[in-house]
């Protein structure tokens, strides 16, 4: 199908009616963050069609997108009023075959465009750990992945994408078009308003694996060698944070480029894992994740492997179980995510390894210089580690805490898609241009999020 690149379909700064009124505000706790934490109620809206946005509300009440509710924290809940659920507006709307340039609705996910592009030798630009994401939420929250030194952001490769606003108007934004609004959505945490639509330019490839190889190393100065001498796109560790003595910070190196060795484009086998019951708390302890982290870093035999691997379980290796997040119990998990000078990152992870909160899904990066897009994106220069821990009461929080504390003095920051616990204070430490992004807030979007840290 040919993709109509041009703009002239869509009208700048249309007024339309808004669809009926919602007389009643029926809050329900059904839709809950990947971390499950905190626990709210909002009212549920579905969208079927991207028109049937702007409707109203009862005076007073908010609206906030939701997607596929991957984020771990608040941003994407919006406590006591309403979010527009938008994962039935996802349709692929044009396709040039001869650049790569897709435009498809803002609730396709990133699963959806990989199984569409892949058999035609395509790849999205950026991915993060999961491809159950939405098209608009990866433009919210500017997700980065594996090629963040290489690539950038989500953002950097979105080309246009329309805007609905509550008050019925539609701006299609570009770097050349409503350019200041386009910054301002491109990790804007789905506060400017409803993207319809968005561009985005995929990236050939020949065959749907990975050329991978995986080093072994003990220690972030080694870890850092590594990672100057690769000239690998995709890079990432896997950290273990609860070995002690001369294997602290042991982990294992993963990088990998697209293999140029041609091959049949399959696309990944759907997950067919369900994880089946809450796990109690007693089942995540400093011994059993012990034993996972000496079996996962022992499984690789060698200090160094190379070898050929789908892009699947080596970009998306959690999507293969369902519902994973279940093992960390029915109080959930925060998810903690810096980015940090290299000089702060060892005091981080020994007091993460000295806390025993046994945090088995610890990954570390480099970030690159290629600038964001985006007035709040995340990403910057630095080192970025990720850690998810069960939630058990005080001690979870005063450990996140005492974390935050630590980015603030080391002059790093926080991501907003992983946050939970940042404070007001924090966040504007964090992001001194919270004042400029607030003025391009669609007045009749808030989030959980928003409120807590502009209190």
């Amino acid at each position: 199908m040919e993709l109509f690149l041009s703009t002239a379909n869509s009208t700048n700064a249309q007024n339309l009616s808004p669809v009926a009124d919602d007389q009643s505000l029926a809050l329900q706790a059904s839709f809950e963050s990947w971390g499950r934490y905190p626990r709210v109620r909002q009212q549920l809206v579905p969208l079927n069609w991207a028109d049937e946005f702007p409707r109203r509300l009862p005076v007073g009440v908010s609206s906030l997108p939701a997607g596929m509710a991957r984020s771990y924290g608040d941003v994407g809940l919006n406590d006591g009023n309403a979010l527009l659920v938008t994962t039935a507006v996802n349709r692929i709307l044009g396709w040039d075959a001869a650049t790569g340039r897709i435009r498809c609705e803002a609730g396709l996910t990133l699963a959806d465009l990989i199984g569409f592009c892949v058999p035609l030798g395509w790849f999205p630009p950026v991915v993060p750990g999961t491809k159950f994401v939405t098209i608009g939420g990866a433009i919210a929250n500017d997700i980065h992945g594996k090629n963040h030194h290489v690539a950038g952001n989500f953002g950097n490769h979105v080309t246009a994408f329309e805007l609905i606003r509550s008050d019925g108007m539609r701006a299609v934004c570009s770097p050349a078009q409503n350019a200041d609004m386009f910054r301002a959505t491109i990790g804007g945490m789905g506060l400017t308003g409803l993207i319809a639509w968005a561009e985005i330019q995929l990236r050939p490839i020949q065959s749907p694996n990975i050329a991978y190889t995986g080093t072994k190393f003990h220690g972030l100065d080694e870890f850092l060698a590594i990672s100057k001498a690769s000239k690998a796109e995709y890079t990432v560790a896997w950290l273990d944070t609860v070995a002690k003595g001369r294997n602290w910070a042991r982990g294992i190196f993963m990088e990998g480029d697209h293999s140029t060795a041609p091959a049949e484009l399959k696309t990944g086998k759907p997950a067919r894992l369900p994880f089946p019951i809450d796990l109690p708390e007693v089942a995540l302890n400093a011994t059993t994740v012990g034993l996972f982290n000496f079996a996962f870093y022992n499984k690789q035999v060698g200090k160094r492997v190379n070898t050929l691997v789908h892009y699947d379980p080596y970009f998306f290796p959690l999507d293969a179980i369902h519902n994973w997040n279940r093992m960390y119990g029915k109080a959930g998990l925060l998810q903690f995510q810096c980015v940090v000078p290299a000089e702060a990152m060892g005091a981080i992870v020994k007091v993460v390894s000295d806390a025993g909160l046994s945090s088995f899904l610890a990954v570390l990066k480099v970030f690159g210089d290629v600038p964001s897009r985006g007035l709040m994106s995340f990403p910057k220069p630095g080192w970025t580690i990720a850690l998810d821990f069960p939630i058990r009461g005080d001690r979870t929080f005063k450990l996140f805490d005492r974390l935050a504390a630590m980015t603030v003095e080391a002059g790093g920051r926080l991501y907003p898609a992983k946050d939970a616990r940042m404070t007001a204070e924090q966040f504007q430490q964090f992001y001194p241009q919270w004042k400029e992004f607030a003025q391009y807030i669609d007045p009749a979007f808030s989030s959980s999020f928003w409120r807590r840290v502009t209190r």
